[in-house]
């Protein structure tokens, strides 16, 4: 049998692009993409795509060369998301919330050969040009990027920027241009930044092969049908929309983008379009459950919404299910795109709806396209035990994992220890072999040599009827060393007024919730959390403002109100603040 070799009749390269060339071919005729009042057909996104890949060429781009766009959820940015590979370059999808100095960042590091930008985004796109073209900032080897504007394709603005439109490229290119055949599937597709919360961005490489199989394991892990209606309430930018900006083509499904992700404009386009998925992070429950009256549109039949980027606590998921919402949870990172499932079990059916909710809140198992997922000690390599309690770190291996870091050996092999990814994520193994994240490895709060999961500290605040966004840090103490601060975003009551809540009414509630040693010894009340653009709470700003807070030796009781710092430790032996072995 091992003379049997490949051959071009039964070796194929994975490559995404097939996706889009079989749906033109078997869905020509269903909608493709919908934006406002412009729709087109599979079809007619392939014939796009094509010219948009023959203009691309004139640009010489050749194999490994980035393309760059900064632009919302629009046509343009779905199509890119073919045309660039067509075309034999790599698609990178710029952050829209950053700034010109974190764009011009991109650029330089991406070394980009063209930049779309979206008429929206013209005055950061010519601010990072600007840094771009000062003496030190610009590599001797390197040229500025060519500029393409993308104007509204509904409402054109009549903008003006860069050497091109983008709806010039399309119609100038040749419909009948023959797409850059893949030769090895291990070559680059797209380069995806880090959000750069806590220091410069890393450039994540994804492969031909790596985003084929990872978009046919969020396909099967969601178990989504044929023909889709997909809406985009999801950053396209953030992982390629987490694979589906490829998966959507493969059944044959509608696009539906959104420029902005209201709560006016989400409900709109779910009741218009009759859409039947969505994907957000849990930022974007918020939006929707605090929508206003006139806002809202009745949905008729349950929209499946994928929710990842941070754990959703469990009394959120709760909230979600009235309004027509049936969430499935997904993990993932920028290095891996969706890497694990809550895969549901029959079995769980017949639970009260509260546990289906906690179980639902977990990450779950690996996706049939990820090879391993374990939790261990990353001293030792030894798994920790299935025993939903003993910490460990997350790690990963398998074909979806990034290729590594453009440009950086160093971060690369720091991630790749021996032979698996390390996340950073701590989690346990629950005995029926679910993963359950309970924080980042430098989020652990670690009070008196007790590990504190601000995760789960942060799933009793949002449990309470008032609390619409919280977040934990760790901030010092004079006993223990580090204890659980808590920043948090409260609803208006009835008269409109949030001022009523106040920290003793949340330390008394987690006080009936959680040990004492658990409950927040300080409670900022603060207009909205700091976050990135997917939703994802910057809890480096909350940390630098909790290492300036100073906390008292006394703090509220249940009973009389106040106890001392003494107490307290006769309840638990104080011991120093350390980085305990047992979270790793």
């Amino acid at each position: 049998m091992d003379q049997l070799p490949k051959c071009d009749a039964n070796y194929v390269p994975l490559t995404p692009i097939n996706f889009l060339t079989r749906a033109a071919k078997v869905y020509g005729n269903r909608l493709s993409v919908v934006y406002e009042g412009i729709h087109f057909t599979w079809q007619q996104t392939y014939d796009r795509c094509r010219r948009l890949a023959d203009s691309l060429r004139s640009f010489n781009i050749s194999k490994n060369d980035v393309v760059s766009v900064l632009a919302p959820n629009i046509p343009a940015l779905y199509e890119m998301h073919f045309a660039v590979p067509m075309a034999g370059g790599v698609i990178n999808a710029i952050n829209t919330r950053l700034n010109p100095n974190h764009v011009a960042t991109i650029l330089r590091h991406s070394e980009a050969k063209v930049l779309f930008v979206d008429y929206q985004f013209v005055q950061v796109a010519r601010q990072a040009l600007q840094i771009l073209m000062t003496g030190e900032s610009i590599p001797s080897k390197s040229v500025l990027p060519s500029v393409v504007l993308i104007d509204d394709i509904e409402s054109p603005t009549g903008a003006i920027f860069g050497e091109w439109e983008y709806e010039q490229l399309v119609r100038k290119g040749n419909p009948a241009y023959i797409p850059y055949e893949v030769q090895d599937e291990w070559d680059p597709i797209a380069l995806n930044y880090t959000s750069g919360t806590t220091s410069e961005p890393k450039g994540v490489v994804y492969s031909h092969r790596g985003v084929f199989l990872g978009s046919l394991g969020v396909i099967i892990g969601w178990e989504m049908a044929s023909e889709p209606v997909y809406m985009w309430s999801l950053p396209m930018f953030h992982c390629n929309g987490w694979t589906l900006a490829w998966a959507i083509a493969a059944r044959g499904g509608t696009n539906v983008c959104l420029r902005n992700t209201t709560a006016k404009d989400m409900y709109r386009n779910i009741a218009q379009h009759g859409v039947t998925h969505m994907c957000c992070a849990p930022v974007v429950f918020n939006i929707l459950l605090e929508a206003k009256p006139e806002e809202r549109r009745e949905i008729t039949s349950p929209v499946q919404l994928l929710a990842g980027g941070a754990p959703p606590p469990a009394s959120l998921l709760e909230k979600m299910k009235p309004l027509g919402f049936h969430v499935s949870h997904t993990y993932g990172l920028t290095e891996v795109g969706p890497a694990l499932v809550c895969e549901w079990q029959a079995k769980w059916n017949s639970l009260p709806s509260q546990d289906q909710s906690k179980i639902m809140a977990r990450q779950g198992i690996n996706s049939v396209a990820l090879a391993h997922m374990d939790v261990k000690d990353l001293n030792t390599m030894i798994s920790v035990p299935r025993d939903g309690k003993t910490l460990g770190e997350v790690v990963l291996k398998g074909s979806t994992v990034m290729k590594g870091y453009f440009k950086n050996p160093k971060a690369t092999a720091e991630a790749f220890r021996n032979g698996w990814f390390a996340t950073g994520d701590i989690g346990v193994i629950h005995p029926d072999g679910y993963l359950e994240i309970k924080d980042r490895s430098k989020d652990v709060i670690i009070s008196g040599g007790e590990n504190i999961s601000s995760v789960e500290l942060e799933s009793v605040l949002y449990s309470h009827p008032r609390v619409l966004e919280a977040a934990v840090v760790a901030m010092p103490h004079p006993v223990w060393g580090e204890s659980p601060c808590a920043f948090l975003a409260i609803k208006k009551n009835s008269d409109g007024k949030s001022d009523d809540l106040n920290e003793a009414d949340i330390i008394a509630y987690c006080r009936t919730k959680l040990p004492h040693y658990m409950v927040p010894k300080k409670v900022e009340f603060i207009p909205e959390l700091p976050k990135t653009s997917t939703g994802k709470i910057q809890k480096f700003q909350l940390r630098d403002l909790a290492r300036n807070f100073v906390v008292s030796e006394t703090f509220p009781s249940e009973k009389s109100g106040q106890v001392n710092a003494n107490t307290e430790i006769q309840g638990r032996q104080a011991q120093p603040a350390r980085r305990a072995s047992s979270r790793l």
